[in-house]
């Protein structure tokens, strides 16, 4: 007998139905599985073969076929060990072989029977929606991310038991339900505050205008100077992400495993510091079956680089593309995927090897060969995609020892919303002065008389780039909307020059 149920593959972010077709016919026992299945699905036979017997239900001694459809995909994971359990009990008629057919099923079994979680189960029930299909069967352990996902009713299980059951209609599943506003309203006490900085001026002030446009951003400076305590706080002033930025984040996470018990929904501005030994792989994204990144971990949130030049060359320059285009394309032989990555990097690094040069309080070690090696470990094609650098000097005791708090983060929040509002009215909905256009940039972009000729003389002084000089327009197109201004002005553009000094210092 035949029986066919539905499950979904994924090839990166994108889902696709697949068809879990078995059939159970006399002869010799036996086992084949086809459609392209990987490790993992090829060792479903035994997973499977236990838990049906372990649940009640009786294993037929008789040959099975199972195929996954469409057979020229890709399966991997364990996700389908349950769809598969279930085609059997249909096609040898210890279940109703119609019950099963208005749902999804996604899950791995136990040898005693128990439904485990796996990993991408809120795209798998994005792209389930996608295609009509209105309900699906999922571990308990994903239902509530599953739930996330409107107009689909998610069905927890426990165990292959209790879903025989179900499908018999002998025992009734409540369908899972959570409400994304409570879970969006949960706030983290523990979130850095911008308040804890003592000093540096001007590396807060350039974090502000990062958090307001989209700037990627580039400290320098001595050891101990905060530039990682800096950059922890960027999250903290950046605007809240919308349910629709959360899901987008939550797939990414789904996806490699990352979601944490009780947290089904990320509501929180991701922030990820990969150490400088990371590989390609494990920052850009990639592998046999390509999975996210470090760059698509951070997305909509902030990707912490500390000491850029202690990076792997091949590493440094993998973030040219992805940083260029909001988005990182994959190519295997297995598998050509394409990942999300819009999030703002910041870097930090020593101005030398020995991390003194130019410390008022200390001399610096190295010698000029020393220092240029140091900073070309840098390219200029990846400092062209930096729009904010600055130099971060050592604190001063006077601003240890004072009593006065620092701005706090809300305070700075308020003005960085205000100026994305006003982006947003100018480029859409998702539209930050970092992303826009060419076309954008010139209709948008619009210097007074004082501001055209300062920007003359800075493109022919500072020997900028034709990438370099858009990129100045949009930080002071940025700038100018902190300031509330519709017009880019002569001391708009000089703040937004300025953040080009340590190019100038350090690599020109």
């Amino acid at each position: 007998m035949l029986a066919i149920v539905k499950s979904i593959t994924l090839n990166g972010l994108e889902g696709q139905v697949v068809m879990v077709e078995v059939d159970v016919s006399n002869g010799l026992p036996a086992f084949d599985l086809t459609g392209l299945p990987d490790a993992a699905v090829r060792e479903s036979r035994e997973r499977v073969r236990a838990a049906i017997r372990n649940a009640g239900f009786e294993y037929p001694a008789r040959r099975i076929t199972v195929n996954l459809a469409p057979a020229d995909v890709r399966k991997e994971g364990p996700l389908y060990d349950l769809p598969i359990a279930v085609a059997i009990l249909a096609a040898t008629g210890q279940i109703d072989p119609v019950s099963p057919e208005r749902y999804v099923f996604l899950g791995e079994l136990s040898l005693k029977g128990e439904v485990r979680g796996v990993t991408g189960v809120l795209p798998c029930v994005m792209t389930a929606r996608e295609n009509g299909l209105a309900a699906a069967v999922v571990p308990v352990a994903n239902a509530a991310e599953a739930s996330l996902v409107r107009d689909v009713e998610i069905f927890p299980v426990t165990d292959l038991s209790r879903l025989g059951r179900f499908l018999r209609g002998e025992e009734a599943i409540t369908p899972f339900q959570s409400d994304p506003s409570s879970i969006s309203a949960v706030v983290d006490a523990d979130t850095p505050d911008m308040a804890d900085v003592r000093g540096q001026p001007l590396a807060r002030r350039a974090l502000e205008v990062a958090a307001a446009g989209g700037h990627n951003l580039l400290m320098a400076g001595p050891p101990g100077a905060g530039k990682t305590m800096l950059a922890r706080r960027l999250p903290g002033i950046l605007p809240d992400l919308t349910f629709e930025e959360s899901l987008e984040v939550t797939k990414i996470y789904s996806l490699a495993g990352l979601l944490r018990s009780g947290s089904p929904l990320i509501v929180k501005r991701p922030f990820r510091a990969p150490h400088h030994s990371a590989s390609a792989v494990a920052v850009v994204g990639g592998g046999r079956y390509p999975r996210p990144g470090e760059i698509s971990l951070a997305h909509h949130g902030v990707l912490f680089l500390d000491e850029l030049p202690e990076f792997h060359r091949d590493v440094l320059e993998a973030l040219r593309q992805p940083l260029e285009d909001g988005k990182v394309s994959i190519s295997r032989i297995n598998a050509a995927v394409t990942f999300p990555a819009g999030l703002i990097l910041v870097a930090a690094m020593n101005p030398c090897p020995c991390g003194h040069l130019g410390d008022s309080s200390r001399p610096c070690t190295c010698s000029p060969g020393q220092i240029q090696r140091y900073v070309a470990r840098i390219s200029g094609p990846l400092l062209d995609r930096i729009d904010l650098q600055l130099e971060v000097p050592r604190v001063e005791y006077r601003d240890l020892a004072g009593r006065e708090e620092g701005e706090s983060s809300a305070e700075i929040k308020k003005r960085v919303q205000r100026a994305r509002e006003r982006q947003r009215r100018r480029l859409g909905p998702s539209g930050a002065n970092a992303r826009m256009t060419p076309s954008q940039v010139r209709r948008f972009c619009r210097l007074t008389k004082e501001a055209e000729e300062l920007m003359r003389a800075a493109f022919r002084e500072m020997n900028l780039s034709a990438r370099s000089h858009d990129r100045v327009l949009k930080v002071a197109r940025t700038i100018a909307d902190l300031a509330g201004s519709e017009t880019i002005e002569a001391g708009h553009l000089a703040e937004a020059v300025q953040y080009r000094g340590l190019e100038m210092r350090y690599w020109n």
